[in-house]
């Protein structure tokens, strides 16, 4: 018998990590100093989740200078879009919230 892998569902059981992996939804890659700015979380506490998240495979990163871009993983079994895409449904209101920030041009 086949072992189920719950590493994905043990990410995204954290409304933080389910929150990061729907702001990147769109394709925009994100750098730390945008997720803490976009949720009010402290850089290590976002910097933790992140690491989780690359560590079951739904995120990958890429370094631009000083900076580290995060993004959802190009390989995301096609499960996972459709689990973010009704995440995503549901919570419209705080999506479009976020929308409306301005990105902080401070940093990155």
């Amino acid at each position: 018998m086949t072992e189920f892998n719950t590493d994905i569902f043990k990410a995204l059981s954290d409304e933080t990590r389910l929150k990061i992996m729907l702001l990147l939804q769109n394709g925009d890659p994100m750098c730390v100093c945008d997720l803490t700015d976009r949720l009010e979380l402290s850089q290590p506490k976002i910097s933790r989740h992140l690491a989780l998240l690359r560590g079951a495979n739904l995120l990958q990163d890429e370094r631009k200078g000083q900076w580290v871009y995060y993004c959802l993983h190009p390989d995301l079994p096609d499960w996972v879009h459709q689990v973010l895409d009704a995440t995503a449904l549901g919570h419209q209101d705080w999506l479009a919230q976020q929308r409306l920030q301005p990105v902080n041009s401070n940093c990155c």
